[in-house]
């Protein structure tokens, strides 16, 4: 795997949002930025859009020029766009996506591409919605330590916590210097328990500010609620298939159709 991170564009808005939160995702983790068009994706609007490999490099050199020292790479990879952007996920540390938005006919942040590449994805994918920018998260420069940022959150099964999850969540919550508000959906008001992983993770990252948030049902809902005041919501996709193909899960679904800040969808066993 790669330490870069990857990001789909297609000269759509969500893809031009996507590709503003990777470069400064890449900033913050001192990664290079990867940015891909697929090889059957056509340019958002043809009339406007430049041909893909114009708009790699007008890309590029835009960023090149707002964050200098920033490494950029581009590349054009052939097939259809949801084989060739999972391929290229795989290789990647992170990939990143655009999506329409909630409230749309479709439902989601999920168009059929982005459903596929987070379905079928070894590794972890954010999925970021049109018009979504720095001021939304507070983030106008990712490496002012000074700067306000809005919490990470992240949603835990307290049956069955994954450490791939809370790995992802406490790593970003430490990088963007951010308390980590953890979800935990309780099936009863009286439920009691210790989450040991949780513990774990604490001493690993003692910069970490924890804010523990009990919700009583399934924690979807909650979820897309806290994404309102959220510079990311991280969520778990357990990566065995299903019968029928691979399965997002549906806490996942539920986040993904209505939350408005970013979403990472981290695959675990």
């Amino acid at each position: 795997m790669s330490p870069a991170v990857a990001v789909g564009l297609d000269g759509s808005p969500e893809s031009l949002a996507a590709v503003d939160w990777a470069a400064r995702e890449a900033l913050l983790s001192r990664a290079e930025l990867r940015i891909v068009h697929a090889g059957d994706q056509p340019p958002y609007d043809h009339e406007s859009v430049p041909r893909p490999a114009h708009m790699l490099l007008d890309v590029r050199d835009s960023l090149m020029d707002r964050h200098p020292g920033l490494p950029v790479a581009v590349h054009q990879v052939p097939g259809p766009a949801a084989s060739a952007l999972s391929a290229v996920a795989d290789e990647a540390r992170l990939m990143v996506l655009g999506t329409r938005g909630p409230g749309r006919a479709a439902g989601l942040l999920l168009g059929s591409v982005a459903r596929a590449v987070v379905a079928r994805a070894q590794h972890p994918v954010v999925l970021v919605r049109a018009g979504f920018a720095a001021t939304d998260e507070h983030m106008a420069d990712p490496l002012d330590a000074a700067a306000p940022h809005d919490d990470v959150v992240v949603g835990l099964d307290l049956r069955d916590p994954h450490d791939a999850v809370l790995r992802f969540a406490f790593d970003a919550a430490s990088r963007r210097a951010v308390p980590l508000r953890v979800v935990q959906g309780r099936r009863h008001p009286a439920d009691r328990v210790t989450v040991t992983a949780l513990r774990v993770w604490r001493e690993k990252f003692p910069d970490v500010e924890v804010i523990e948030q009990c919700v009583i049902g399934t924690a979807g809902s909650h979820l897309a609620d806290a994404s309102h005041d959220a510079s990311l919501v991280v969520v778990g996709r357990r990566r065995r298939p299903a019968p029928v193909g691979p399965h997002i899960g549906p806490v996942t679904h539920a986040v993904l159709r209505h939350a408005v800040a970013p979403v990472v969808v981290v695959p675990h066993e």
